[in-house]
This record gives structure tokens, sequence and C-alpha cells, in this order.
């Protein structure tokens, strides 16, 4: 299991440009089955550093950009071939939450909290969670929680289906998971994944299962004994 760590404590592990990088290339490196995301200090991420936003000077161009390149990490983590697990300490924050909603588990500790506050100050999520939190949560708590910008805490974004979990040690779900067999961890999540039309789902399904079926046939025999 591959552990990529926030680690800019002082800004809540706020995201610059650099950091959006080294992120992507983390990701996109793993050979590992699973990766674990996790915060260094008391948040997990404050999402993207008002710093570089405000570098960015007002331009439309730029910041499109920089939007662009957000999107791109949280493609690369939703795309990765690894299973990856956010645990979520503390704040997950605008581009943070964004960066948690792109990986395939989230598991937050009892003093986890959430929201989307940009449109405080005029913004919004723009790495891709206008896409995926109402596919997550649902359309009317997705608009909810962006139009007022408020916080959830763990319990609540547990009952919205925002975390699948709520745990004292999130890092243990990980590896749990990176316990099982690597090929059906991988082929599972494409599975999971594929938005594809139904019928070309269930095809891929159907050819998947039988790749699976024929290399751990061992497997389902000793299970049987």
């Amino acid at each position: 299991m591959r552990t990529i760590t926030f680690d800019r404590p002082e800004a809540r592990n706020a995201l610059t440009v650099e950091g959006l990088e080294a992120l992507e290339t983390a990701v996109d490196d793993a050979d590992e089955p699973v990766v674990y995301l996790q915060g260094n200090g008391p948040a997990f991420c404050a999402g993207a550093d008002l710093e570089a936003v405000a570098d960015l000077d007002g331009d439309p161009e730029r910041a499109d950009a920089f939007a662009r390149l957000g999107q791109r990490v949280a493609r690369t983590i939703a795309d990765s071939p690894a299973v990856v697990v956010a645990g979520i300490d503390g704040p997950a924050r605008g581009g943070g939450l964004e960066v948690a909603l792109a990986c395939d588990v989230r598991v937050g500790t009892p003093d986890s909290t959430y929201g989307e506050p940009g449109v405080r100050f005029g913004l919004f999520g723009a790495w891709g969670g206008t896409v995926r939190l109402p596919r997550i949560v649902g359309e009317g708590h997705a608009l909810e929680l962006g139009l007022t910008g408020r916080t959830v805490d763990a319990e609540e974004a547990l009952r919205m289906g925002l975390i699948s979990r709520i745990d004292a040690e999130p890092r243990s779900v990980a590896a749990a998971i990176a316990t099982n067999a690597d090929d059906a961890l991988g082929t599972l999540k494409r599975r999971l994944r594929d938005d594809d039309e139904r019928a070309t789902q269930e095809r891929r399904e159907a050819a998947a299962f039988g790749e699976l079926v024929a290399a751990h046939a061992d497997d389902v025999e000793n299970v049987l004994e």
C-alpha cells in the first residue's frame, strides 16, 4: 500500500499548483494496488491555496487553467488502476473535499468535517466537484451544501453518503482492502467506475468475472475445503 500525505500543516494542507502536480505524480506512479491519502496535522486538506488563487490576478484564462489542473488530478485519482482511499481527519474543504470525492473510498474520523465554502467569497469548487458531488450524495444534498457553504460533521456526512464509514483509524480500512487479491481489486474498481451504457457494462462485467474465475480457481476450491 502506498501512502500519500498532504504535508503543509501550517496551511491546513492547502494545495498549490506544485502540490497538485506532486499529488498527480505520486498517484500516477503508484504500482501498489491500494493508495491511501491522508493529511499531516489537524486538517485533511483545506482545498486550493487562496494565495495561489489570488495570484491568478483575476485572469479568467489563468483561472481556467488552474481549474483544469485540479480536474486532471482528480481524474488521475478516479482513473488510477489502484484503489484510492481517503482517510479524512479534520477539515476537508473545497478542493480538498473534491480530491476526496475522486477517491474510491472515503473514511472519516469522528473529528472530520466537510464543506464547499467557496460560495461565501464568490467562487465554487471547480475540480470536478459539481460533477461528482451530486452523483455521490444526490442533487438535493449537493445543491444545499454548495449553495449554503455550510460545514457538516462526520455523522451527517455518513448519513448523506459523502463518506462510507466513520473510523478513528481510517488507515485500517485501506490496509484491510489491501489484503485482497490485487487483480480482483482493480477489476472491481473498473466495473464499478464504468459509466458506459448498461448493456456494455454488463458485457464487460461478465467478461471480467470469467477472467477472475480462471485466475482464482484454486482459491475458490480452497474456500470450499
